[in-house]
């Protein structure tokens, strides 16, 4: 049995918005994600992982109110998490500048998405995946399925656990 299949992606959201580096210098080991001038694997968790959990999930969001292509929905059913439809998104950042909390960040509104895959298909025990490797800074790793989820630590869907302390929703 391989061990590395059952462990989640683990992203903290502190450390890549303390400003330690310039640029993500995050590589990803699927071709089409490391295309320069970004990885847009990462870019695409760091999306899911801000709309989860640093959105404040206004009553009136005026990023989607913004959105002259109508790109940009809060879903009501699921506790007002924003969805992007990147079909209709052509990068122009509005939301981005609607957004009264800068929850939105441009550089994370790319025009093409690609969706990490979490290497699930391609881990092995030998090495981790080559975004893990990468992070000078060390904002990424892999956890097990019984992982601590304390007070600033989330499980974002079945893959992916997200730390972050940037907001408190009750204080918001």
């Amino acid at each position: 049995m391989d061990s590395t299949k059952d462990k989640r992606l683990f992203v903290d959201l502190d450390i890549c918005a303390a400003g330690k580096c310039q640029d993500c210098d995050i590589q990803c080991s699927y071709f089409y994600h490391s295309q320069e001038p970004i990885n847009n694997g990462i870019i695409s968790v760091v999306e899911l992982a801000t709309y989860a959990l640093v959105c404040r999930r206004c009553d009136e969001p005026h990023c989607v109110n913004s959105c002259p292509y109508e790109a940009l929905e809060q879903q009501k059913e699921n506790d007002k998490l924003l969805t992007r439809h990147n079909m209709r998104c052509v990068s122009c950042k509005s939301c981005s500048y609607a957004c009264p909390y800068g929850a939105i960040y441009p550089e994370h509104v790319p025009y093409l998405n690609h969706n990490c895959d979490f290497c699930l298909n391609r881990r092995n025990e030998a090495t981790e995946p080559l975004c893990i490797k990468s992070c000078s800074h060390g904002a990424l790793k892999l956890v097990g399925p019984d992982v601590e989820l304390n007070e600033n630590t989330f499980l974002v869907g079945d893959n992916l656990v997200v730390h972050s302390t940037h907001w408190v929703r009750q204080k918001a």
